[in-house]
């Protein structure tokens, strides 16, 4: 016969192996009972403050809110493998978040990564152990970056005088005088468009591409971004086709001058004056449909009929629905506007005035998906919307288009070289791009 303490023991192992125990099934139930149905030997108190997470009061929340509490025992609500585990269902998920691709780089526990620092060095952090910071170990010295600069996240941030991958390398100038050399004539560091190395500006790569320039110049002073300023879109060309864009500007070849070098100086006129002639009524030179030369716009596309005028105010392309067809067929153009033949109306003339069906079937084909007559902007004539003339950017089949999505250039819609259809440019033969801004038909005449 065993001594009763011996059976003390053996109760007091089993309640702390049942202790450590993570997630069971539901069915059963480690507990401190003496058998199955047996009421707890534990106080509620002591039951509760079992289950409850160190250093919380009571009243606070058992087993984390997740899962309920037997006799000083949390049982997780499992709904799904994995979802809550833990003594305390303290765990959430098996596996820890993704980053970059892959799971953490260290070893995931509790749905947290533990990073790798056997070694106590601590430079291993982050969420996903994304930070090495032994990348910034110099070779030579064995010291961080150096110990001329700052390790954050695998990267050195070297001290005033110093530079390389692991601020390895010391200036031959003072800081003040590397300081001097990289201030841009409006006073900026690298005119805060690159960094600033032993008094030299390493500018910053904006674009990629290369589609725009780039970012050049002693101080980074010059932004190759702004000749767009300055490019001629019957050309395709920055100034005019007749000259170099540097820092922005343009260097006119010589007889030419101008912001686009667009204007010939054999022209006895002056670059106002002849813009002035081009520009007429309108707010463009040429309407925006046309080259402005010494005063006389040449129209484009060259050789087309359909855009004319002594400013080439007259662009009959208007007339035309996506199809090409002029006024619907129950009209003439003149001058960009429709003359509708009778019985017709409509900006294109394609409304017929009598119409062969009754109000109710009308309204119907002029209902939108969410059942508006013409999305609340417009009026119905015989099963086709009629958009508010007040709001002009409005248009589209059922009035749910915003002509003002369309890309703009020169302050036109489409450049005013296509038709703006629900939020994007159909440009006419001749033209590409976003707005229809550039020509890639034949070169100018």
């Amino acid at each position: 016969m065993r001594p009763p303490g011996f059976r003390n023991f053996l109760l007091l192992v089993s309640s702390l192996l049942f202790a450590g125990l993570s997630a069971v099934p539901q069915s059963f139930s480690p507990s401190l009972r003496s058998w199955p149905g047996a009421a707890c030997r534990l106080s509620r108190a002591e039951s509760e403050r079992r289950c409850r997470a160190p250093g919380q009061p009571p009243g606070a929340a058992l087993c984390h809110g997740r899962g309920r509490c037997d006799c000083g025992v949390c049982i997780c609500h499992v709904t799904e493998p994995g979802m809550f585990f833990g003594p305390l269902c303290e765990c959430h998920e098996w596996v820890c978040e993704t980053y970059d691709g892959s799971i953490c780089a260290g070893t995931c526990h509790c749905g947290r990564c533990k990073c790798d620092n056997s070694d106590g060095s601590g430079l291993v952090y982050g969420k996903f152990c994304e930070c090495d910071d032994r990348e910034c170990i110099d070779d030579e010295t064995e010291e961080i970056c150096g110990g001329h600069g700052k390790c954050y996240c695998g990267n050195c941030y070297c001290k005033a005088g110093w530079h390389g991958d692991k601020c390895e390398f010391q200036c031959d100038i003072t800081p003040w005088e590397s300081k001097r050399r990289c201030t841009s004539p409006d006073g900026k560091i690298c005119s805060n468009r690159g960094t600033c190395v032993c008094g030299e500006c390493t500018c910053h790569d904006v674009d990629p591409t290369g589609d725009w320039g780039d970012i050049h110049g002693d101080t980074c002073e010059c932004d190759e971004r702004d000749c767009r300023a300055v490019y001629d879109r019957y050309s395709d060309d920055f100034c005019s086709g007749h000259g170099q864009c540097n820092c922005g500007r343009c260097d006119c070849k010589a007889g030419w001058y101008g912001k686009k070098c667009e204007h010939p100086q054999s022209c006895t006129l002056s670059a106002e004056e002849s813009i002035r002639k081009c520009q007429g009524s309108s707010d463009l030179p040429c309407s925006g449909r046309g080259k402005c030369e010494c005063g006389k716009c040449t129209c484009y596309p060259p050789g087309d009929r359909r855009v004319y005028g002594k400013t080439c105010e007259c662009d009959d392309r208007r007339c035309e629905d996506l199809d090409g067809v002029v006024c619907g067929g129950h009209g003439t153009c003149s001058c960009g506007r429709c003359v509708c033949e009778r019985g017709w109306f409509g900006k294109l003339c394609q409304h017929p005035r009598k119409c062969n069906m009754t109000e109710e079937q009308s309204k119907n084909l002029c209902e939108s998906a969410d059942g508006i007559l013409c999305s609340g902007k417009g009026s119905c004539h015989c099963g086709k919307c009629i958009c508010s003339a007040e709001e002009w950017y409005i248009s589209g089949e059922f009035c749910d288009c915003d002509d003002r999505d369309c890309d703009k250039h020169d302050g036109l819609i489409c450049t005013g070289n296509g038709i703006c259809s629900c939020g994007n440019c159909e440009c006419w033969d001749g033209w590409n791009g976003n707005a229809c801004e550039i020509w890639l038909g034949s070169e100018y005449p």
